[in-house]
């Protein structure tokens, strides 16, 4: 009842913003806002240097982001974000919070990160035993940073601030924890698509496997450290350390690796992310977090419920 009468206490503009999907949407903006500013004052600093012309193309600016100015492109995107988040995303919603506050930052990142290491590492041992997964010469560390930045710590941000951070979190305002599950799980799945070697398995397989295991780590501890260190070790193992392709973006690191054998087990070129193997064990891991944040009680309610349960004691 009290949340009921604060909220009607707010003015009318304040109403309107906190409604899930107008805050959804001001979230997006600021974000493809602060994306492009931080593009925008790396390409005048690529421009003074005289790489660029006048007048330069998206394609010649993006190539130079991603080739040489990978890192300092990864870390503008990086501040210019947070600081989106800080100045709006986090006051937006019915119950304002900020998803990126430093308690408990250190010991839940720690954890993401550990538990991506070791759910690959295990994904790429089982391969190993049933013999689609071999290493077949050494590699370089020489790439390390490179990859890092490009696979683990960009990804790691980009994508779960977008979908878990944004996402996931004003869906389930509006439509409740089981309704952001599978909405954020699908459209993961779905960003996939394009990659190379795409299928529609290989993002189905994603979707439920990736998806689901990282919205439950958002829903088990309501920030983004966890889920941003899963997913960057995530990637980064499997690519750095075990030479599988990330998503299907081939990546060289420690070792020189092949998969072999029925695609169904190695996923194909695609890499293991679309294997049985992935699917089966990082769904597991997955439904284990879930079960911790449901018994832990963080399943939030329809927006449509949590009004009428709010607005019914008062009328009584």
């Amino acid at each position: 009842m009290d949340q009921q009468v604060v909220a009607e206490a707010r003015p009318t503009w304040r109403r309107i913003v906190a409604f899930p999907l107008v805050s959804l949407l001001i979230a997006m903006l600021a974000l493809t806002a602060a994306i492009f500013l931080a593009e925008a004052i790396l390409g005048l600093v690529i421009g003074f240097s005289g790489q660029l012309s006048k007048t330069p193309t998206e394609d010649q600016l993006m190539a130079l982001l991603q080739g040489p100015y990978l890192i300092p492109w990864t870390i503008l995107e990086i501040v210019f974000s947070v600081i989106a988040y800080k100045l709006v995303i986090r006051r937006l919603g019915e119950w304002p919070r900020d998803d990126f506050r430093l308690d408990g930052a250190a010991k839940d990142g720690a954890h993401g990160l550990l538990a991506g290491f070791l759910i690959f590492s295990l994904i790429v041992g089982v391969a190993a035993l049933l013999g689609v997964y071999h290493i077949v010469a050494g590699g370089t560390w020489g790439s390390f940073l490179t990859i890092l930045f490009s696979m683990g710590i960009g990804p790691g941000f980009r994508e779960e601030l977008m979908f878990r951070g944004v996402l996931f979190r004003f869906s389930e305002e509006f439509g409740g924890s089981w309704f952001a599950l599978i909405l954020t799980s699908a459209l993961f799945g779905l960003s996939h698509i394009n990659n190379h070697d795409a299928t529609w398995v290989s993002s189905l397989f994603i979707a439920v496997e990736a998806g689901l295991l990282l919205g439950a780590l958002y829903m088990l501890t309501r920030n983004l450290w966890m889920c941003m260190g899963f997913h960057a070790a995530w990637n980064f193992t499997q690519g750095f350390i075990w030479d599988v392709p990330v998503s299907g973006f081939d990546v060289h690191g420690v070792v020189t690796a092949k998969l072999t054998g029925p695609t169904l087990l190695s996923g194909g070129p695609f890499g293991l992310e679309a294997s049985l193997i992935a699917f089966v064990l990082a769904t597991a891991l997955g439904l284990f977090y879930l079960k911790k944040a449901v018994d832990r009680g963080h399943v939030e309610q329809p927006w449509w419920v949590r009004r009428r349960v709010n607005v019914q004691p008062a009328a009584d």
